[in-house]
């Protein structure tokens, strides 16, 4: 694995790559930069670097766009690759093996380093000095309710007795010039801890490190169980702990090479008017409403910070790749700790979250003696079960002989494989922990988290005997192997390129 300590150095491997565009055109923080990183998006284009942004021209300070985004079609994965510490051209299966295999290691605490050492604090600011819009923070989405400084960025905090440090990924729209408004589910782990702050009667020590390393927004993403430690998983990942140092105001390690670390504390019983906000199902959002308020003690900051952003909306954007994959990543984990024969797990990104697609040993009917029916309960009994079971409506289980991670080969699966009727192609499960976005979803399901599920099964072994069971009349399997290799051989002779 290689570990990549800093965004600096993720920007870096991306430029090896020509995965980033650097913009030294002048572009307006209002409005026009999420435009841009939008249409990165849609055309799948290089990482989009704003240098000249209006307003902070002699700054120094830059943006960075679409830092998880997918790429072209050279190296779809690279971002997300390269920021576990894979190879740029890793396949989507490879990635999500590596994070579950990482899953059965044991946690490798991070390492602290003295501040003189730390480079997010070459730059200390407290008091009345503090002032959030000194960053070039974008007005992304048209509709939105304000200028979103956190979308990429880590939510650090601790229980009261410290026994448990969370990082998370959750909105925060600047309200004042010390004041941040942010997206506190209780469900989430940081919502959890929260409540447990709000029983000792004290406000929330929390740290927001933007502009971290490039794996830390990933397992900040994971659905890995409450009180196991994200930045220990991710010393697991790759074999060394990462650099922490102290914060300033506040009792937090946070990333020695964060580009900007905002410190402060979650106030007890105030709010104030948050969103809208454009989010991850793909709609433009149309409604603010009061969320808790985030009072800033002190902001650190590295010469020429800087700062990513996520323009959050339909597939396929950073809410998509990092859910999706490290999710798929943890599912595949406790299905196999679970013993049942899973081969892998994947999110596919098009569908926005709301869709995984598991793929099953082709062997499983002869292994388990399980009819489908009774393997489907069985994973539904494991995947269905806290945090693992907030994303993903809908479930699709098919065979090994589908590579999951191609959505035309899951589609052709699921229309051809799933039988339309309630006893055998769909298993529903009622009340299981869901996320509360959904645009189906009814007013009092997105209050309280929970909703229906479903497994659509596509699974053909315990239809027909081994040996008889349908096999995809693709390239690979329809053709005699010295025919497949005479075409390969002579395709840009029978005139293509």
């Amino acid at each position: 694995m290689t570990h990549l300590r800093s965004l600096r150095e993720f920007i870096s491997e991306l430029e090896s790559i020509g995965e980033i565009q650097q913009i030294d055109t002048e572009v307006d923080w209002n409005l026009e930069l999420g435009a841009v990183i939008r249409r990165s998006y849609d055309l799948r284009a290089p990482a989009p670097l704003f240098t000249n942004i209006t307003g902070y021209g002699d700054s120094g300070f830059r943006v960075l766009g679409a830092p998880g985004a997918l790429s072209g079609p050279k190296h779809r994965l690279a971002r997300i690759a390269l920021a576990v510490g894979l190879p740029y051209d890793a396949t989507g299966q490879q990635i999500v093996e590596a994070l579950a295999d990482a899953r059965s290691k044991p946690g490798i605490a991070p390492v602290v380093v003295w501040p003189a050492d730390a480079p997010c604090k070459q730059n200390i600011v407290t008091g009345d000095d503090i002032d959030l819009f000194a960053f070039p923070t974008p007005l992304i989405h048209g509709g939105d309710g304000g200028r979103y400084i956190q979308t990429y960025g880590m939510n650090i905090v601790k229980t009261p007795d410290g026994s448990w440090t969370n990082w998370s990924i959750n909105r925060m729209m600047i309200a004042d010039k010390n004041t941040l408004a942010c997206l506190i589910p209780g469900p989430q782990h940081l919502g959890v801890i929260r409540s447990k702050w709000i029983e000792a009667g004290e406000p929330m020590p929390i740290a927001l490190a933007i502009g971290v390393e490039p794996g830390l927004p990933f397992v900040g993403g994971m659905p890995i169980p409450e009180g196991e430690d994200e930045s220990h998983y991710l010393g697991a990942l790759f074999g060394e702990g990462i650099e922490l140092v102290a914060a300033e105001t506040v009792d937090l390690l946070v990333p020695a090479t964060a580009e900007i670390v905002i410190e402060g504390h979650i106030l007890l019983d105030e709010t104030i008017m948050e969103g809208p906000f454009n989010e991850f199902p793909g709609y433009n959002a149309t409604e603010a409403s009061p969320k808790q308020v985030f009072k800033v003690s002190a902001i650190t900051y590295r010469d020429g910070a800087i700062q990513p952003v996520v323009a959050a909306g339909p597939p396929v954007e950073e809410d998509h790749t990092i859910i999706g994959t490290t999710s798929a990543a943890e599912i595949l984990y406790l299905l196999r700790q679970a013993e049942l024969p899973i081969a892998s797990a994947w999110y596919n990104y098009e569908a926005a979250v709301h869709w995984l697609t598991l793929s099953v040993r082709q062997d499983w009917h002869e292994t388990t003696g399980l009819g489908s029916h009774e393997l489907v309960d069985k994973i539904a009994e494991v995947i269905f079960t806290g945090k693992p079971s907030v994303n993903a409506p809908k479930i699709l289980l098919v065979e090994d002989d589908v590579d999951i991670t191609d959505l035309e080969q899951v589609v052709w699966a699921f229309a051809t494989r799933s039988h339309p009727d309630l006893d055998r192609g769909e298993f529903h499960y009622a009340h299981k922990v869901s996320d509360q976005l959904a645009v189906y979803l009814s007013k009092e399901e997105s209050h309280t988290f929970m909703a229906g599920k479903v497994i659509y099964n596509c699974l053909l072994a315990d239809l027909y005997p081994e040996g008889k069971r349908p096999v995809k009349g693709s390239f690979e399997n329809g053709w005699p192997t010295e025919i497949q290799e005479r075409v390969l051989a002579n395709w840009e002779k029978y005139g293509y390129r």
